[in-house]
Order: C-alpha cells, then structure tokens, then sequence
C-alpha cells in the first residue's frame, strides 16, 4: 500500500505533528542543586518526563485564528442574503495599520487586522417568492485541515473564556460556534457585547454561556403600570366590547 501525495505533503505532516504536540508535551527538568556539603555531585532526575494536556492544564492562552495576513483573511468565507437573491453586501479585507506615533489613552490599532463591512438590506428579491426574510451577512474562519489523528478540532476543555479583539461601530453582532456534536449543522450562538464602540477592546465570552439554557414563562400582557407585583390579577371580563355591545372575554 502507498501513501498518496497529499498525504505525504509537508503541510499534513506538519499539522499532524502540531497536533500531537498539542495533545502532549514531553519537557526536560532542569537538574536539582546540589548540597552545600558538596562542590562535584550533581542530582538529576529523568531527562524526560511525559505530560498528558488533562493532567498540567493549558499552560498559557491558546490561539485559535489570527488575521495576521491577507491568506488568512482569504482563507474565511463570506456569507450573506445575497446567495438567495437579497440585496446585502458583504466584504473581508485585510487593513495594515501604519505606525503610530499618538500618545492617546485609548489602546492603539494592531499592525494587522480584517475589516468586515458592508450593507444591510432587507428588501425581498422580486424573482423569488418563497424568499420571506433576508438582511443578514456573516463570515466563518474555514474549517480545520485533517491530521493523521482524524478531523482535527480545537479542544477548548481546560479554558473558561472565548476572547476576542474587535473594534465594534456599536451595532449588534453575534458570534456563533460549532461543535462536534451528533449535527454537524448545529451552531451555539452569543451576542457580542462591544463596550467601548469605536475603540479597541478585548470582549471575553464564557464557553458555559454556549451551552444549555432554560426559560419559564407564565403569560405575557400589556400594561401602563410597570411596576406591577408579581402576582397581579388578570381580569377575565375587560371593559372592551364588540360592534355588537357584548364584553370581550380574555
């Protein structure tokens, strides 16, 4: 049996490695001291000792996507009602910051980033009926190149936060994940809450606030009194009346 090209491609190797580095570490202690009583006898324990990720926990922040260069920036997709016939408008571009010399107090552009803009249009395409709703535009990092150990993810377990540096014009954003999970199609979706709107900000999201979520709710009215107490009479006989003179009933 041989190997096909792709598979002996460097790249693949590359990603395979990376992945195995990711999945464990192998590290070398630094040799004990020795006693005072000593000047020539040196301790040392195992040159190499095998760290599995789950037992040390990540040992620093993880990237997951940069928009360092303009092949990243490339390498995301584009979505928006435009695919359906829809009159948005959406654009990705790689933006290199020059050298700034400002000594404001607000925190300075990076040397690199990606612009996402465009328009929002929510009028419905007159050549296609069945079209009901349109006015979104979005874009995805690509999905992940397989290694030798399968599709490859990123395993975010050990960490608490998604973390994110944007600069928002103040408008409302969402940021969706995807997870392996039984559907593929599935996506977990939080809003993205910019607090300094035209600065930038690093935005911190709880992986947990992806997860389950539960509301209750009894009933839902109309009201001039917002402070009412929780357990407020609803009339069944209201004042409103029909053409014909008789009570609605609610």
């Amino acid at each position: 049996m041989r190997a096909t090209q792709p598979l002996l491609a460097k790249s693949f190797l590359t990603r395979s490695l990376d992945e195995l580095k990711r999945r464990s570490s192998i590290g070398t202690r630094p040799p004990l001291a020795p006693p005072p009583s000593s000047s020539n006898l040196q301790l040392t324990l195992p040159a190499a000792a095998w760290n599995l990720e789950a037992v040390k926990g990540p040992s620093g922040p993880r990237p997951l996507y940069d928009f360092t260069d303009d092949e990243r920036v490339r390498d995301c997709i584009l979505m928006s009602d435009d695919l359906i016939g829809g009159s948005s408008q959406s654009h990705l571009d790689l933006i290199n910051s020059p050298p700034s010399s400002s000594t404001s107090t607000s925190s300075p552009a990076p040397a690199s980033y990606a612009r996402f803009h465009g328009s929002i249009s929510t009028a419905l395409p007159s050549d296609r009926l069945k079209i009901k709703r349109t006015g979104y535009a979005a874009f995805r990092t690509p999905a992940q190149t397989p290694t030798l150990f399968g599709k490859s993810v990123w395993d975010i377990d050990p960490y608490v936060y998604l973390a994110l540096r944007i600069k928002s014009d103040g408008r409302s954003y969402f940021v969706n994940v995807q997870t392996e999970g039984v559907e593929p199609t599935d996506l977990h979706q939080h809003r993205l809450f910019a607090r300094r709107p035209g600065q930038w900000e690093t935005v911190l999201v709880k992986w947990n606030d992806f997860g389950p979520f539960e509301l209750c709710i009894e009933r839902v009215w109309a009201t001039n009194q917002p402070p009412e107490v929780d357990d407020a009479e609803v009339e069944q006989n209201g004042a409103l009346k029909t053409k014909k003179g008789n009570t609605v009933k609610w």
